[in-house]
């Protein structure tokens, strides 16, 4: 994760240093989780019948190809707007290749018990990339220039690669199950309907969905100009401790919620951390002092990795053994593909009526959301609890 923020760092200043055009400020955004969206069920199909080891090399050399083809394109100058968009798509499509097959391997790793840590522990981890890979980019690019920085980066891909090499897990070692079946992109989209018969697993990826669509990227788009209207301190200042802030909180949230036990793997406990990300981040849409809006961004940050690291270990449990990486692909669409909306809930809104005003707004309507699918579970369960057949004996 840090090589892959490390590689937006560079990349994004360099284009725009170039071109100028907000329009591919906006294709950066789309072209990075647009694969997300369409392929991931795909891609969670290959891992259910393939070697995941393999699938994550591949998606990572694919990483190296597109840094080493940036250097080049850097080093020549004959970087044009059509290589960088087909290069910028290429490091989105590494990255929905990437997450199915990491998500079997961390359940044929620790087994079914250890799971839920294993996937905090691996989301705090992301979140430390997160944090560490902007701050690895800018000295990269300051001290060693776009080309040097972004060839330097590929060594960043390396130690995930060659522990590729070395585990002896598949991701299918500890249970055996390996899917058969061929399946082709559109089949894949199948397993929707698979899903939505679980209304605890369909609730899980929805709530994942509605947090990437109201808010999702949306958060580094706008901390600049809220930034700009932060008292108290400089406005370059107050982006960096805003920055950080927005980043350790993912840290902290793993950390702290890894070290305590504190909050169960349950549907409550999803909407509650769901709705405390939603209101901590329009408070910080409101709020103009840098010591409300940083403690405001940990502890959306700690909500929202929970949420994250629930909503991903209870899909994970209760998906289909045989069709557990496809599910993870619907996740991930969910989580990740959804991330898109966020460019029209705040970035088109935030045009129309401010950035700030837009944020709120989306952050208002994902609180909103959540409660209503609260009562529509509530309501749900009590016509459940009171049917005739609820009553008799299972057979």
């Amino acid at each position: 994760m840090m090589a892959d923020n490390i590689e937006h760092v560079i990349t994004y200043w360099v284009i725009w240093q170039k071109f100028h055009s907000p329009a591919l400020t906006g294709f950066e955004v789309i072209s990075h989780w647009l694969p997300f969206l369409l392929l991931s069920p795909y891609f969670g199909a290959l891992a259910d019948r393939y070697d995941c080891r393999k699938l994550i090399q591949g998606s990572q050399a694919l990483f190296m190809v597109v840094s080493l083809t940036w250097g080049v394109l850097f080093a020549t100058g004959t970087l044009t707007v059509w290589n960088a968009c087909v290069l910028l798509i290429l490091h989105g499509m590494a990255g929905a290749l990437w997450s199915p097959p990491e998500q079997l391997l961390l359940e044929d790793f620790v087994g079914t018990a250890d799971l839920p840590s294993a996937i905090r522990l691996n989301s705090t981890a992301r979140s430390l990339g997160i944090l560490l890979g902007p701050v690895v980019g800018s000295a990269l690019l300051l001290g060693l220039g776009p080309v040097h920085g972004i060839w330097v980066n590929i060594a960043f891909y390396l130690p995930l690669t060659v522990m590729m090499a070395r585990t002896t897990f598949t991701g299918h070692t500890r249970h055996g199950v390996v899917a058969r079946e061929r399946i082709g992109a559109l089949a894949a989209v199948r397993v929707f309907r698979d899903v939505s018969r679980d209304r605890v697993l369909a609730v899980m990826i929805i709530l994942a969905g509605l947090g990437s669509f109201f808010v999702g990227a949306a958060m580094q788009t706008v901390m600049p100009t809220i930034a700009g209207t932060t008292t108290g301190i400089s406005a370059s200042t107050a982006y960096g401790v805003l920055l950080f802030a927005n980043g350790l909180g993912g840290v902290l949230g793993g950390l702290l919620l890894e070290g305590t036990g504190w909050i169960r793997l349950s549907v409550r406990a999803a909407l509650w951390s769901t709705v405390v990300y939603g209101a901590s981040t329009l408070f910080f849409a409101v709020s103009h002092d840098y010591l409300v809006a940083a403690p405001l961004l940990v502890i959306g940050g700690i909500a929202n990795l929970a949420t994250m690291s629930i909503t991903q270990t209870v899909a994970q449990l209760r998906a289909p053994r045989e069709k557990k990486g496809q599910v993870i692909g619907v996740y991930s669409t969910s989580a990740n593909g959804m991330r898109i909306g966020s460019g029209f809930t705040v970035g088109l809104f935030g045009a129309a009526v401010g950035l700030r005003p837009a944020l709120a707004t989306s952050s208002a309507a994902l609180c909103a959301c959540v409660l209503a699918l609260a009562v529509y579970l509530a309501v749900a369960a009590r016509r459940s609890s009171s049917s005739p057949a609820a009553s008799l004996p299972s057979r």
